[in-house]
């Protein structure tokens, strides 16, 4: 697999957390795909020095 392919990835959450995700995604002029995928990114890199992604 690519590493641009995307694959589908279920998660459960808070009713809460879901409709400030999804207010965040349009409050940023993103996909909710799109602000998720970012915003984790961001998080993961945070502390990451290397600037290489995990193995």
């Amino acid at each position: 697999m690519s590493p641009d392919a995307k694959r589908q990835f279920s998660v459960y959450l808070p009713n809460d957390l879901i409709r400030r995700v999804k207010h965040a995604s349009v409050d940023a002029d993103e996909s909710l795909s799109a602000f998720v995928e970012r915003v984790l990114e961001d998080h993961l890199r945070q502390g990451d020095t290397t600037g290489e992604e995990p193995s």
